[in-house]
């Protein structure tokens, strides 16, 4: 819904990413419900994508059953709602990342526990 200020709006933004130890990254699991919001985790920009991966995404989702199934060198991922392909030798910055970015990941085959997502 749209909001229509009565005054000029203008203040300065509360949440920068100088005021953080490092960018905030959100990050979600497509098709898996037990998770119902990407996480939003700091992440240094120097670091690379597949040590984000193997080191960051277990401690957020191996609760999960699937997790321990997923077939990353299938997994789909999308940056800002559309289809992206990260680099995983690269760094978060040269992967394009920045603050606040939103990233998703699909698992196919992987839909949910038992299936219930499909």
């Amino acid at each position: 819904m749209a909001v229509a200020a009565l005054t000029t709006y203008e203040f300065p933004a509360k949440d920068t990413a100088d005021k953080f130890p490092a960018p905030l990254l959100y990050i979600g699991w497509e098709d898996h419900k037990m998770f119902c919001a990407p996480f939003c985790v700091p992440v240094p920009p120097d670091m690379k994508f597949g040590d984000m991966v193997s080191n960051m995404l277990p401690g957020m989702f191996s609760a999960h059953p699937d997790f321990a199934r997923i077939d990353w060198a299938t997994t789909e991922w999308f940056k800002s709602g559309q289809p992206w392909k990260p680099e995983n030798d690269k760094s978060m910055a040269d992967n394009g990342l920045g603050h606040k970015d939103v990233i998703r990941f699909r698992t196919p085959g992987l839909t949910g526990l038992g299936g219930s997502c499909f």
